[in-house]
């Protein structure tokens, strides 16, 4: 048996595949496993980086793959898994004017604030 492992980054699957070999009737089949995203923090690290993408039949499992995929040598502390049809994004083209509004409120911006010692990962 032969296996096609590819990666695909933050929504980049064309619609014409979805990571496996199927034929197209198979992947309109009730009981193809969905796409799912993975997310793994570091433990350097404070946030959670898209690590890839992994096909499974539920949470519990995509969890375990991710596990043996993408954290083989201990280089993570949380995972987190979404499945793809959940996740959504801003259109790259459309940047400018989704983030123009948010340069005129200065006051959001941290250069106002000063923060005790105490505090850290801020």
């Amino acid at each position: 048996m032969n296996f096609t492992f590819r990666k695909f980054y933050y929504g980049d699957i064309p619609d014409d595949v979805s990571g496996d070999n199927n034929t197209g009737a198979e992947k309109n089949d009730k009981t193809a496993w969905p796409l799912w995203e993975v997310f793994i923090r570091s433990k350097q690290g404070l946030d959670h980086k898209h690590a890839g993408s992994l096909h499974a039949a539920d949470a519990r499992m995509a969890i375990e793959n991710a596990r043996d995929v993408y954290t083989r040598r201990q280089e993570g502390i949380s995972i987190w898994v979404v499945e793809s049809k959940n996740l959504h994004a801003s259109d790259p083209a459309e940047a400018e004017s989704l983030y123009e509004p948010a340069e005129d409120k200065i006051y959001r911006h941290p250069t106002f604030y000063e923060l005790p010692d105490e505090v850290k990962h801020m």
